[in-house]
C-alpha cells in the first residue's frame, strides 16, 4: 500500500505492516549520486569482475551430468525405481535453468554473444525453456520490481499476487483458486514446470520479435521431442506418464519455492511512482539469509537485492557483496529486507491469502487508517 506524507515523500509498507518512506526521483536529491557511490565502492572490491574458472567448471559439468543420469535412466530401464531419477533429473534442470539464468545476466562472458549462446544451449536444449521468452519477460521484471502495468511477474495466470489483479473478472474455477491460493500455493507450484514448458513453445511459434527463433525451435523440439520419445522407449506408459509428471511437478516445485521469496509479499507500487534507482530495487527485494548450503540451493537467487543492483555480478561474489550492500543502505536510510528461508515462505503465503480473499489493503498501514479516523470523526 502507498500514499503521500506530509513531507512529500511516498509512504510504502512492507508485508509486516513496517513503513518504508521512498522518495520520487524529483524530490530525491542526489538518488543516482548515492547508488554511484556504492557502485563505485563494488568495483573496486573486484566484485564485478568475471569467474571464468568457476562457470567453465559447471558448463562442463552440466552437460556431463545430463548424460550421466540419461544414461543411468536407460540402464534401470522400467521400474517404478525411475521416480528416483526423475526426482534427480527435476533437481540437475533446475540447477542448469539457475546457470541459464546467470549467462543471460551477462555474468559469465564479457561477450553478449557468448552469453546469449550459452542461455539458449543451457535454457532451450537442457532444460526446455526458452531464452528468448525468459529474457523477454525477465528484462521487464528487473526494469520495474513490484510496479503495478510494469512487472509481469505480477501478473500471474492463476495466483493473484495484487489486489487488482484479484478484482479482475475469472473463470469460476480460477475464482475458487484464488479465494484459496494461500493454502494451495505450493501444490499450484507443481504445475509450474508445465506452464514454463508451455509458455516458452507459445513464444517461439507466435508473432513477434525473437531473435535467433529458429535455433531456439530446434533446441526446444529436440528437447521436448527427444525427452519424452525417451522415456517412453525405455519405460512402460503407465510408469513413463508418472515419471513425467513426477519430473515436471518436482522441477516446477523447485523453480517456483527459489522464485517466491523474492519479492512476493514486498511492496507493490503503483505505476506512476517514480523512485530512484537504490531504493527502486532494494525496497521491493528480499534476501533469504542461510549458509553456503542455501546459496547452491537456490542458485545465488537468495541474494536477491544485490542481484537486482548488480545483475552482471557473478554468483560467487553476492555473498561477499551482501554485508557491503546491508551496511550501505542502513547508513542512507534505506529499509535492506533479509529473512531466513521458511519465514520468508511464512510470509509469502500470509500476503497472498489475503489478496485471494480480497482483501483491497493487504498492507497495515498505521499512517492511512490515521487519517481515514480524522477525516471520519466528527468536527
Amino acid at each position: 500500500m502507498s500514499t503521500a506524507d506530509d513531507f512529500g515523500e511516498e509512504v510504502v509498507m512492507d508485508a509486516t505492516g513496517q513503513t518504508i518512506r521512498t522518495r520520487p526521483r524529483d524530490t530525491a536529491r542526489g538518488g543516482s549520486s548515492t547508488f554511484t557511490e556504492l557502485a563505485q565502492q563494488i568495483r573496486e572490491r573486484g566484485l564485478l569482475r568475471r569467474r571464468y574458472g568457476y562457470y567453465w567448471t559447471k558448463l562442463i559439468a552440466a552437460p556431463l551430468v545430463v548424460a550421466v543420469s540419461l544414461a543411468a535412466f536407460v540402464w534401470i530401464g522400467d521400474t517404478w525405481w525411475q521416480l528416483f531419477t526423475a526426482a534427480v533429473l527435476a533437481i540437475v534442470f533446475t540447477q542448469i535453468a539457475f546457470l541459464g539464468h546467470d549467462a543471460a545476466h551477462r555474468q559469465i562472458f564479457v561477450s553478449g554473444r557468448w552469453n546469449d549462446w550459452t542461455s539458449i544451449v543451457l535454457g532451450d536444449l537442457l532444460v526446455g525453456m526458452s531464452y528468448g521468452w525468459w529474457q523477454h519477460k525477465h528484462t521487464r521484471h528487473h526494469a520495474n520490481p513490484n510496479k503495478l502495468g510494469a512487472d509481469p511477474d505480477i501478473e500471474l495466470p492463476v495466483i493473484a499476487v495484487t489486489p487488482e489483479t484479484a478484482a479482475r473478472r475469472r473463470s469460476a474455477a480460477v475464482t475458487w483458486l484464488q479465494a484459496h491460493q494461500g493454502l494451495l500455493f505450493f501444490p499450484i507450484l507443481l504445475l509450474e514446470g508445465l506452464s514454463l514448458h508451455a509458455s516458452s513453445v507459445r513464444r517461439v511459434v507466435t508473432r513477434g520479435r525473437l531473435e535467433r527463433r529458429w535455433a531456439e525451435i530446434v533446441f526446444l523440439s529436440i528437447r521436448m521431442i527427444g525427452f519424452v520419445t525417451l522415456v517412453f522407449i525405455v519405460l512402460s506408459p503407465g510408469i513413463a506418464f508418472v515419471f513425467l509428471a513426477v519430473q515436471l511437478g518436482l522441477f516446477g516445485f523447485y523453480m517456483g519455492i527459489s522464485f517466491a521469496p523474492n519479492h512476493k509479499g514486498m511492496p507493490v507500487v503503483p505505476k506512476d511512482l517514480t523512485l530512484d534507482f537504490l531504493r527502486r530495487q532494494v525496497l521491493m527485494s528480499r534476501n533469504v539469509r542461510g549458509s553456503r548450503v542455501i546459496d547452491v540451493v537456490m542458485g545465488g537467487l537468495n541474494y536477491q537485492v544485490e542481484h537486482h543492483l548488480f545483475p552482471s555480478m557473478p554468483r560467487p561474489h553476492l555473498r561477499r557483496a551482501a554485508p557491503l550492500v546491508a551496511a550501505y543502505c542502513e547508513a542512507h536510510d534505506v529499509k535492506y529486507t533479509q529473512v531466513g528461508l521458511f519465514a520468508s515462505y511464512a510470509i509469502v503465503v500470509r500476503y497472498i491469502n489475503r489478496v485471494g480473499l480480497g482483501e483491497r489493503d493487504v498492507f497495515s498501514c498505521p499512517l492511512a487508517e490515521q487519517r481515514a479516523h480524522l477525516v471520519a470523526a466528527p468536527r
